[in-house]
């Protein structure tokens, strides 16, 4: 099956800076968090797919056609940028109007869709103000409904939650996990990693224009081997829970922090919680915490960005 969005064997120089350097990507339905530090090419990546650039070497293919040679292909693509570049004088409505106009829809449908569009990012009461008095969270909603009033089957995202609130962050998140649910192939970029946690799982992850890691987060956490996961576990008898976890053929040490709390060290995460949860009932007694600060997406990004 071709991917709708792909990259192979891409690089990209800007003088003598290499921005992206012998990427692959290929991406099909759902939502992606595209992550990386600032200058790891991240951007770059949406311009190429956008149609903006063009790759010094590689390929990049949306639909399965060259997005910068072959414009016609960019109607399947909605694009939200990082930068604000408005016409101020205009309203919400007029200007996401105007935009999906220039997507080929007629004046009626145009019209139609900008209300459906704003609806869905929460912008239908104040889409008619002009844009140089709307909050930078309304903007930001204004940019997003623009990027999906055209019903693009393909989203690019770039920091789309600048400037929100905290309701309009959440808000929002609801809107990208429904837009990934539709069928869409949405790539979006941020630096808040629990907000993309909370989006999605599956992530594309660049460093000094490389491509680190790419997959559900969780499955690329279990296969860094040389890393143990750590599990702090809140119980009545903290010691006598831990002589009993110590014993078990995958735990990797044990440390009781106080008299009702413990840290456990393993390799097998999913083992572990079962072991927890069966040691409990055997024992009658009550977990009152259960965390791990190494089975998120903070935690791999960190092990990534690591100097190697």
């Amino acid at each position: 099956m071709t991917a709708t969005l792909s990259a192979s064997g891409v690089s990209k120089m800007f003088g003598l800076v290499c921005a992206l350097n012998e990427i692959d990507v290929h991406l099909s339905g759902g939502v992606v968090g595209l992550l990386g530090p600032n200058g790891s090419g991240k951007s770059t990546l949406l311009k190429l797919f956008s149609g903006q650039l063009t790759p010094d070497t590689g390929e990049v293919r949306v639909l399965g056609r060259d997005p910068f040679r072959e414009p016609a292909v960019l109607r399947h693509l909605g694009l939200c940028p990082e930068q604000d570049r408005f016409y101020e004088e205009l309203s919400g409505y007029d200007f996401v109007t105007a935009l999906t106009r220039l997507h080929g829809l007629s004046s009626p449908e145009a019209k139609r869709a900008t209300e459906t569009a704003l609806e869905r990012v929460g912008m239908s009461a104040d889409g008619h103000k002009p844009l140089r008095a709307m909050s930078r969270g309304m903007r930001q909603r204004i940019k997003i409904a623009q990027a999906i009033a055209h019903d693009p089957a393909i989203v690019l995202l770039d920091e789309p939650l600048n400037g929100a609130d905290p309701i309009a962050r959440a808000d929002l998140i609801r809107l990208v996990q429904t837009l990934g649910d539709e069928g869409r192939c949405v790539l979006v970029s941020s630096h808040v990693l629990h907000e993309v946690e909370a989006m999605t799982h599956k992530v594309l992850i660049i460093r000094h224009g490389r491509l680190r890691a790419q997959g559900d987060f969780l499955a690329l956490r279990e296969l860094i081997a040389d890393r143990p996961y750590r599990i702090r576990v809140g119980v009545e008898d903290a010691r006598g829970f831990a002589t009993a976890l110590i014993a078990l053929p995958h735990t990797c040490g044990v440390e009781v922090l106080t008299p009702v709390l413990l840290e456990l060290k393993t390799t097998q995460l999913d083992l572990a919680c079962a072991d927890v949860a069966r040691l409990c009932a055997d024992r009658r007694t009550t977990v009152t915490h259960l965390t791990s600060p190494d089975a998120d997406l903070e935690s791999l990004y960190r092990y990534l960005m690591r100097d190697v």
